[in-house]
């Protein structure tokens, strides 16, 4: 039987859109939207608990955008522009956020199926303690990365850099760091299990020499 490639390449697809969305009142915590689309938020929307299908959010700007707790199902999120968009424990599934600018993006507890970033500029992407399945992300800046005691499976990044990252206690499947330029790893002893380049191993070398106890000396 042939082994299948290693790594795994993320499963994902852009969201399942009608062609025409009807432009609607902004969801509200608790609501329900389907086939709806906003150009427009308030600056303070609490949208918590609620269930997005088949919805669009096209070149809003809001300061905050509370989407806890929610479900969000073929979902297009373009040129958002937030300091804050919150889904902590949500479940998202074929989202898709490209372009804009986002202060803190918080996805920590949440189950992700199918989620791509695409020319994203996020101060700081939390997926702590998530549950993640095919993660996409392309040509994005982000600040600090946050997956501890995460679980990812099937995750690739593409032409994206990072100034932190922290992995400790993460459960990698398939975790394709590649393409991912990191200034610095908080714990490189909890790297066990991502996929790295042999360029990024060699300049990571003497952070996991000292995480493992080993001296080097010339």
């Amino acid at each position: 039987m042939r082994r299948p490639p290693v790594p795994a390449a993320p499963r994902v697809s852009p969201p399942d859109l009608p062609p025409h969305l009807q432009e609607a009142v902004p969801p509200r915590r608790g609501s329900e939207s389907f086939q709806q689309r906003w150009t427009e938020l308030a600056d303070q929307t609490d949208a918590a608990h609620a269930a997005l299908t088949e919805c669009a959010i096209l070149g809003a700007s809001v300061d905050r955008l509370d989407l806890t707790g929610a479900t969000l199902v073929d979902v297009d999120v373009r040129d958002l522009r937030a300091t804050t968009f919150t889904a902590r424990g949500a479940r998202l599934r074929r989202v898709l956020i490209t372009g804009g600018r986002i202060g803190t993006l918080d996805l920590a507890d949440a189950d992700v199926d199918e989620l791509e970033l695409r020319g994203v500029r996020v101060a700081y992407l939390s997926l702590a303690a998530s549950r993640v399945s095919d993660l996409f992300v392309a040509g994005c800046t982000i600040g600090t990365l946050d997956l501890p005691q995460s679980s990812v499976s099937r995750a690739s990044f593409i032409d994206s850099r990072a100034d932190d990252v922290d992995t400790r206690g993460v459960r990698a499947q398939d975790l394709d760091l590649r393409g991912l330029e990191a200034l610095s790893f908080l714990d490189p002893a909890s790297l066990r299990g991502v996929i790295l380049s042999a360029r990024q191993v060699q300049e990571l070398a003497p952070a996991l020499a000292a995480a493992l106890g080993i001296r080097v000396v010339d």
